[in-house]
């Protein structure tokens, strides 16, 4: 399965600075919805969903979180980053009851119903890279950035 994802730097976003999660999520959740990738009803589908399911992901690196809503809301597969310069407490995917300074969020917008499962694959093979995951957060380049990611999103892992 090979998911037709549409990721460029305008959905990347460097030197951001939010209070708290939900801010993150806002504003990631509203690009998506001003560039057509996701219907309205998606912002509070994603609050909803990290509110009983926790998105952060605990890793060597920085520390990323991955929020998503379901794909019937989604109208065209992407994904927005967020890079923070200073972290932002999420909650664990491993552990709801334990906080993790988040420093990059990847929000997933997947059109296809069972698409989740593959991106997620792709995400934790950058999460598991620490010095992957240290250069994002190091980087000042959208460009950068993106040609760092593009071998995770556009070429076939072998892993």
């Amino acid at each position: 399965m090979s998911l037709d994802l549409d990721f460029s730097e305008k959905n990347i976003f460097i030197d951001l600075e939010f209070e708290k999660k939900e801010d993150v999520l806002i504003f990631l959740t509203e690009e998506l919805t001003k560039q057509g990738y996701v219907q309205a009803a998606f912002k509070e589908a994603v609050l909803e969903r990290e509110k009983v399911y926790p998105t952060g992901l605990p890793s060597l690196g920085a520390k990323i979180a991955i929020p998503h809503a379901n794909h019937d809301l989604v109208n065209k597969t992407t994904i927005a980053m967020a890079v923070l310069n200073k972290p932002v407490t999420f909650f664990s995917m491993e552990d709801v009851e334990a906080p993790l300074d988040i420093e990059i969020v990847i929000m997933l917008a997947i059109s296809e119903p069972h698409g989740q499962i593959e991106m997620l694959q792709r995400v934790v093979s950058i999460i598991q890279d620490e010095e992957l995951t240290r250069k994002i957060v190091d980087s000042k380049s959208k460009t950068d950035i993106l040609d760092m990611l593009k071998p995770y999103f556009y070429e076939t892992q072998n892993q």
